[in-house]
């Protein structure tokens, strides 16, 4: 069990969500068994199930279904990572190998593929109309950013504004899908499904940025995943933009060349320009207003344990160091 108050809050209902997530990965085909039990079984942080079941008993809404739709949430989170790894043709996830690297791109696809189907099969189970509508539409969404972000690899004229628009679909939106799906499911009030949705956008946003930030503060064995992987795929991430576009000529040669090229070989010095320029402060500052907005948004929720722990959460995202 993780460490942080936030998660001891639902310590009963998390278990029951890996009770669930470990049956529903059941199939008659092995290897789907095997790589869903591995990729499951990483360790990661679980945040979207946890906001479902925080948001959900803020409101006063626990049990069976809200469990439910925890898992499904990270059964379509965990089916996106099996398939960005293989876009990214990434090796390391969580400290650890990726199902590509193990078992090669075409098996981790298809599982990725029988992941988002057994996870719209507990929707039905579910039997909530609205719930599905959010969830469906977040998918497509999800989709939808992947594929721009991708359009975008090496391209060194991408603005800070297609950035955030990019981050908003492929990562805020599954933060988003998870509040307001739990809102929708505890039968809250109008206010309130729009405040828990915006909180779960502004915290995904958050959360992003500080994920873009550590790839130049952190180092693999803390993160999980190898420093610098955005820069080697090209992916133009915000310190990388801000510095194009407020630092030295030197500077931004230096960075618009490493995202043209792609690769590690200039990570030093793309380091140093990144954190010359103040694109570090800039992308923290950015973070801690986004948390601030999402914490701002709980307002309308009961004050309880849980919404404590929400806001709680908010602060993690932004403090820490992995």
């Amino acid at each position: 069990m993780q460490p942080q108050p936030f998660y001891q809050v639902v310590a009963d209902d998390f278990a029951a969500v890996d009770g669930i997530i470990r049956k529903q990965l059941t199939s008659r085909v092995p290897l789907v068994e095997k790589i869903g039990d591995y990729i499951t079984s990483a360790g990661g942080k679980r945040l979207r199930p946890l906001l479902v079941l925080l948001s959900g008993s803020a409101l006063g809404h626990q049990g069976d279904q809200l469990r439910l739709l925890a898992a499904i949430i990270e059964f379509l989170h965990t089916s996106t990572l099996l398939h960005d790894d293989v876009v990214d043709m990434s090796g390391m996830r969580r400290g650890r190998s990726t199902a590509n690297a193990l078992w090669g791109n075409a098996p981790s696809v298809l599982v990725g593929d029988f992941l988002y189907a057994r996870s719209f099969e507990m929707m039905v189970e579910l039997d909530s109309m609205p719930v599905m509508r959010i969830i469906s539409q977040a998918t497509r969404v999800i989709a939808e950013g992947e594929v721009l972000q991708l359009s975008k690899v090496r391209d060194a004229s991408t603005t800070e504004e297609i950035y955030m628009e990019v981050i908003r679909a492929k990562t805020a939106m599954l933060f988003e899908a998870s509040t307001h799906s739990a809102a929708t499911l505890a039968g809250a009030s109008e206010a309130q499904r729009e405040a828990l949705r915006a909180f779960g956008d502004y915290l995904g946003i958050a959360f992003q940025l500080v994920d873009d930030l550590l790839d130049y503060q952190g180092d693999a064995e803390t993160l999980g995943k190898n420093v610098g992987d955005d820069l080697a795929e090209g992916k133009p991430t915000l310190p990388l933009i801000y510095t194009m576009r407020e630092g030295t000529a030197e500077q931004a040669a230096l960075v618009r060349k490493a995202i043209q090229k792609g690769g590690l070989e200039d990570l030093e010095s793309i380091r140093a320009a990144v954190e010359a320029s103040g694109a570090l402060d800039y992308t923290a500052r950015l973070a801690r207003d986004y948390a601030e907005r999402a914490i701002a948004c709980l307002e309308v929720v009961p004050a309880n344990r849980y919404r404590d722990a929400l806001a709680e959460l908010c602060r993690f995202a932004v403090a820490r160091t992995h």
